[in-house]
Protein backbone atom coordinates (compact mmCIF):
# COMPACT_ATOMS: atom_id res chain seq x y z
CA UNK A 1 0.00 0.00 0.00
CA UNK A 2 2.69 2.38 0.98
CA UNK A 3 6.30 2.77 -0.21
CA UNK A 4 9.07 4.30 1.59
CA UNK A 5 10.58 6.35 -1.49
CA UNK A 6 14.04 6.66 0.86
CA UNK A 7 15.89 4.96 3.45
CA UNK A 8 19.13 3.68 4.33
CA UNK A 9 18.45 -0.43 5.29
CA UNK A 10 22.08 -0.78 5.62
CA UNK A 11 22.62 1.72 7.92
CA UNK A 12 19.89 0.26 10.48
CA UNK A 13 20.44 -1.17 13.92
CA UNK A 14 18.75 -4.55 13.41
CA UNK A 15 18.70 -5.52 16.78
CA UNK A 16 15.12 -5.42 17.60
CA UNK A 17 14.37 -7.90 14.50
CA UNK A 18 16.91 -10.26 15.78
CA UNK A 19 19.72 -8.94 13.71
CA UNK A 20 17.53 -9.98 10.35
CA UNK A 21 16.67 -7.40 7.43
CA UNK A 22 14.35 -9.65 6.34
CA UNK A 23 12.40 -9.51 9.50
CA UNK A 24 12.78 -5.77 9.20
CA UNK A 25 11.15 -5.75 5.58
CA UNK A 26 8.41 -7.98 7.08
CA UNK A 27 7.40 -5.67 9.60
CA UNK A 28 7.50 -2.86 7.22
CA UNK A 29 5.00 -4.97 5.24
CA UNK A 30 2.70 -5.69 8.23
CA UNK A 31 2.76 -1.91 8.65
CA UNK A 32 1.36 -1.81 5.08
CA UNK A 33 4.72 -0.80 3.45
CA UNK A 34 5.25 -3.27 0.96
CA UNK A 35 8.26 -1.66 -1.39
CA UNK A 36 11.13 0.84 -0.32
CA UNK A 37 14.19 2.51 -2.08
CA UNK A 38 17.34 2.02 0.22
CA UNK A 39 19.52 5.03 -1.01
CA UNK A 40 23.07 5.45 -1.47
CA UNK A 41 25.69 7.47 0.26
CA UNK A 42 28.71 6.61 -1.18
CA UNK A 43 30.47 4.65 -3.91
CA UNK A 44 33.24 2.80 -1.09
CA UNK A 45 29.86 1.25 0.95
CA UNK A 46 27.88 0.84 -2.13
CA UNK A 47 28.64 -2.73 -2.81
CA UNK A 48 27.50 -4.00 0.39
CA UNK A 49 24.34 -2.28 0.84
CA UNK A 50 23.69 -3.31 -2.64
CA UNK A 51 24.58 -7.16 -1.81
CA UNK A 52 22.42 -6.54 1.57
CA UNK A 53 19.04 -5.90 -0.35
CA UNK A 54 19.51 -7.09 -3.89
CA UNK A 55 17.96 -10.43 -2.42
CA UNK A 56 14.57 -8.45 -1.95
CA UNK A 57 12.77 -7.81 -4.71
CA UNK A 58 10.24 -5.56 -2.43
CA UNK A 59 13.22 -3.47 -2.10
CA UNK A 60 15.08 -0.59 -4.68
CA UNK A 61 17.98 1.18 -4.55
CA UNK A 62 20.24 4.06 -5.99
CA UNK A 63 23.68 4.76 -6.54
CA UNK A 64 25.31 7.68 -5.70
CA UNK A 65 27.55 10.23 -3.44
CA UNK A 66 26.16 12.46 -0.74
CA UNK A 67 27.76 15.79 -0.49
CA UNK A 68 28.77 15.29 2.74
CA UNK A 69 30.94 12.45 2.12
CA UNK A 70 32.53 13.60 -1.48
CA UNK A 71 36.27 14.19 0.66
CA UNK A 72 36.35 10.54 0.97
CA UNK A 73 34.53 9.55 -2.00
CA UNK A 74 34.96 12.28 -4.70
CA UNK A 75 32.94 11.81 -7.52
CA UNK A 76 34.15 9.20 -10.23
CA UNK A 77 32.22 9.05 -13.19
CA UNK A 78 33.22 5.54 -14.67
CA UNK A 79 32.48 3.90 -10.99
CA UNK A 80 29.11 6.10 -10.74
CA UNK A 81 27.99 4.26 -13.90
CA UNK A 82 29.04 1.09 -13.43
CA UNK A 83 26.99 1.03 -9.89
CA UNK A 84 24.32 2.33 -11.86
CA UNK A 85 24.08 -0.32 -14.40
CA UNK A 86 22.95 -3.21 -11.54
CA UNK A 87 19.35 -4.83 -12.12
CA UNK A 88 17.69 -2.75 -8.92
CA UNK A 89 19.36 0.61 -9.63
CA UNK A 90 16.08 2.96 -10.52
CA UNK A 91 18.07 6.34 -9.54
CA UNK A 92 21.20 8.16 -9.15
CA UNK A 93 21.93 9.92 -5.52
CA UNK A 94 21.77 10.91 -2.59
CA UNK A 95 23.58 13.81 -4.27
CA UNK A 96 23.48 17.68 -3.46
CA UNK A 97 24.63 20.61 -1.56
CA UNK A 98 24.89 20.88 2.36
CA UNK A 99 26.62 24.08 3.31
CA UNK A 100 25.70 23.26 7.10
CA UNK A 101 27.99 20.38 7.51
CA UNK A 102 30.42 20.70 4.78
CA UNK A 103 30.58 24.12 3.75
CA UNK A 104 34.47 23.56 3.31
CA UNK A 105 33.59 20.75 0.33
CA UNK A 106 31.48 23.35 -1.23
CA UNK A 107 33.35 23.40 -4.45
CA UNK A 108 33.75 19.41 -4.94
CA UNK A 109 29.73 19.18 -3.91
CA UNK A 110 29.20 21.54 -6.28
CA UNK A 111 31.25 19.51 -9.29
CA UNK A 112 29.87 16.28 -7.96
CA UNK A 113 26.02 17.35 -8.15
CA UNK A 114 26.47 19.12 -11.89
CA UNK A 115 28.25 15.23 -12.71
CA UNK A 116 25.37 13.16 -11.05
CA UNK A 117 22.72 15.18 -12.94
CA UNK A 118 24.09 15.34 -16.10
CA UNK A 119 25.00 11.58 -16.14
CA UNK A 120 21.52 11.34 -14.49
CA UNK A 121 20.23 12.48 -17.86
CA UNK A 122 22.81 10.45 -20.20
CA UNK A 123 20.94 7.16 -18.52
CA UNK A 124 17.73 8.10 -18.05
CA UNK A 125 17.94 8.15 -14.59
CA UNK A 126 16.55 10.57 -11.95
CA UNK A 127 18.32 12.19 -9.44
CA UNK A 128 17.67 11.91 -5.14
CA UNK A 129 18.90 15.50 -4.11
CA UNK A 130 19.82 16.57 -0.52
CA UNK A 131 20.17 20.22 0.42
CA UNK A 132 21.00 22.33 3.05
CA UNK A 133 21.73 25.82 3.64
CA UNK A 134 22.45 26.27 -0.13
CA UNK A 135 19.17 26.92 -1.69
CA UNK A 136 20.70 29.33 -4.28
CA UNK A 137 23.46 26.76 -5.57
CA UNK A 138 21.06 24.20 -5.64
CA UNK A 139 18.95 25.49 -7.51
CA UNK A 140 21.52 27.06 -10.11
CA UNK A 141 22.81 23.82 -10.59
CA UNK A 142 19.58 22.50 -11.29
CA UNK A 143 18.93 24.95 -13.75
CA UNK A 144 21.65 24.45 -15.51
CA UNK A 145 21.93 20.72 -15.42
CA UNK A 146 18.90 18.83 -14.50
CA UNK A 147 16.84 16.95 -17.05
CA UNK A 148 13.08 17.45 -17.11
CA UNK A 149 12.16 14.58 -18.79
CA UNK A 150 14.26 12.83 -16.26
CA UNK A 151 13.62 14.81 -13.38
CA UNK A 152 14.26 14.03 -9.72
CA UNK A 153 13.20 14.61 -6.29
CA UNK A 154 14.24 17.17 -3.11
CA UNK A 155 14.25 14.47 -0.89
CA UNK A 156 13.58 14.72 3.31
CA UNK A 157 12.56 18.43 2.55
CA UNK A 158 12.90 21.21 4.51
CA UNK A 159 13.03 24.28 2.78
CA UNK A 160 10.50 27.34 1.77
CA UNK A 161 7.43 26.97 -0.16
CA UNK A 162 9.48 29.13 -3.51
CA UNK A 163 12.27 26.42 -3.49
CA UNK A 164 9.60 23.66 -3.56
CA UNK A 165 8.05 26.12 -6.79
CA UNK A 166 10.93 26.26 -8.26
CA UNK A 167 11.95 22.71 -7.85
CA UNK A 168 8.42 21.58 -9.18
CA UNK A 169 8.86 24.08 -12.26
CA UNK A 170 11.93 22.00 -12.89
CA UNK A 171 9.75 18.77 -13.13
CA UNK A 172 11.26 17.61 -9.43
CA UNK A 173 9.09 15.95 -6.85
CA UNK A 174 9.09 17.31 -3.41
CA UNK A 175 9.55 14.19 -1.14
CA UNK A 176 8.37 14.71 2.63
CA UNK A 177 9.48 12.71 5.49
CA UNK A 178 8.29 12.30 9.80
CA UNK A 179 9.67 16.59 10.08
CA UNK A 180 6.33 17.36 9.21
CA UNK A 181 4.84 15.37 12.27
CA UNK A 182 7.20 17.62 14.22
CA UNK A 183 5.48 20.44 17.30
CA UNK A 184 7.79 23.18 15.86
CA UNK A 185 7.44 22.37 11.69
CA UNK A 186 4.13 24.16 11.24
CA UNK A 187 5.94 26.57 8.04
CA UNK A 188 6.85 23.09 6.68
CA UNK A 189 3.42 21.69 7.23
CA UNK A 190 1.84 25.57 5.35
CA UNK A 191 4.48 23.90 2.29
CA UNK A 192 2.95 20.67 2.74
CA UNK A 193 -0.72 22.36 2.20
CA UNK A 194 0.32 24.30 -0.87
CA UNK A 195 2.23 21.12 -2.91
CA UNK A 196 -0.15 19.34 -4.99
CA UNK A 197 -0.13 15.67 -3.86
CA UNK A 198 0.45 14.39 -7.32
CA UNK A 199 3.97 16.15 -6.82
CA UNK A 200 4.72 14.27 -3.55
CA UNK A 201 6.36 11.58 -2.33
CA UNK A 202 6.31 9.87 1.09
CA UNK A 203 9.90 8.70 2.84
CA UNK A 204 11.30 7.89 6.25
CA UNK A 205 14.78 8.76 5.47
CA UNK A 206 15.43 5.91 8.58
CA UNK A 207 17.21 5.48 10.59
CA UNK A 208 16.73 9.31 11.22
CA UNK A 209 13.94 11.41 12.11
CA UNK A 210 11.71 9.00 13.39
CA UNK A 211 7.67 10.78 13.38
CA UNK A 212 5.79 11.82 15.90
CA UNK A 213 4.93 8.75 17.98
CA UNK A 214 8.27 7.46 17.35
CA UNK A 215 10.36 10.29 17.62
CA UNK A 216 13.20 10.27 19.67
CA UNK A 217 13.64 6.30 18.40
CA UNK A 218 15.00 5.02 15.39
CA UNK A 219 13.43 5.40 12.04
CA UNK A 220 12.60 2.66 9.84
CA UNK A 221 10.08 2.20 6.72
CA UNK A 222 6.96 0.63 9.09
CA UNK A 223 6.79 4.16 10.04
CA UNK A 224 6.13 5.88 6.91
CA UNK A 225 2.23 5.68 6.99
CA UNK A 226 2.49 8.39 9.80
CA UNK A 227 4.01 10.01 7.55
CA UNK A 228 1.12 9.40 5.06
CA UNK A 229 -1.34 9.98 8.15
CA UNK A 230 0.11 13.58 8.59
CA UNK A 231 -0.53 14.61 5.55
CA UNK A 232 -3.75 13.58 5.19
CA UNK A 233 -4.96 15.82 7.75
CA UNK A 234 -3.24 18.41 6.32
CA UNK A 235 -4.97 17.84 2.80
CA UNK A 236 -8.35 16.85 3.88
CA UNK A 237 -8.33 13.30 2.04
CA UNK A 238 -8.28 10.10 3.42
CA UNK A 239 -4.99 8.44 4.01
CA UNK A 240 -5.50 5.94 1.91
CA UNK A 241 -5.59 8.19 -1.48
CA UNK A 242 -2.10 9.87 -0.19
CA UNK A 243 -0.72 6.06 -0.26
CA UNK A 244 -2.34 5.79 -3.84
CA UNK A 245 -1.31 8.73 -5.34
CA UNK A 246 2.58 8.76 -3.72
CA UNK A 247 2.94 4.94 -4.85
CA UNK A 248 1.60 6.44 -8.65
CA UNK A 249 4.51 9.14 -8.29
CA UNK A 250 6.93 6.77 -7.00
CA UNK A 251 6.75 5.02 -10.16
CA UNK A 252 6.21 8.06 -12.60
CA UNK A 253 9.19 8.83 -11.33
CA UNK A 254 11.38 5.57 -10.52
CA UNK A 255 10.10 4.31 -13.99
CA UNK A 256 12.57 1.25 -14.11
CA UNK A 257 11.05 0.67 -10.54
CA UNK A 258 8.51 -1.02 -12.56
CA UNK A 259 11.11 -3.00 -14.57
CA UNK A 260 13.39 -3.97 -11.76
Amino acid sequence: MFIDSHCHLDRLDLGRHDGSLANLIQAAGDAGVDEMLCVAIDLNQFAEMYRQVEPFTNVYASAGIHPCHVGECPFDEQALRAAASKPRIVALGETGLDYHYSAELAEQQRASFAGHLKLGSELGLPVIVHTRDAREDTLAIMREHADPYTGGVLHCFTESLEMAQAALELNFYISFSGIITFKNAEELRDVVRAVPLEKMLIETDSPYLAPVPYRGKQNEPAYVPEVARCIADLKGVRIEEVAEITRDNFYRLFSKAGQA
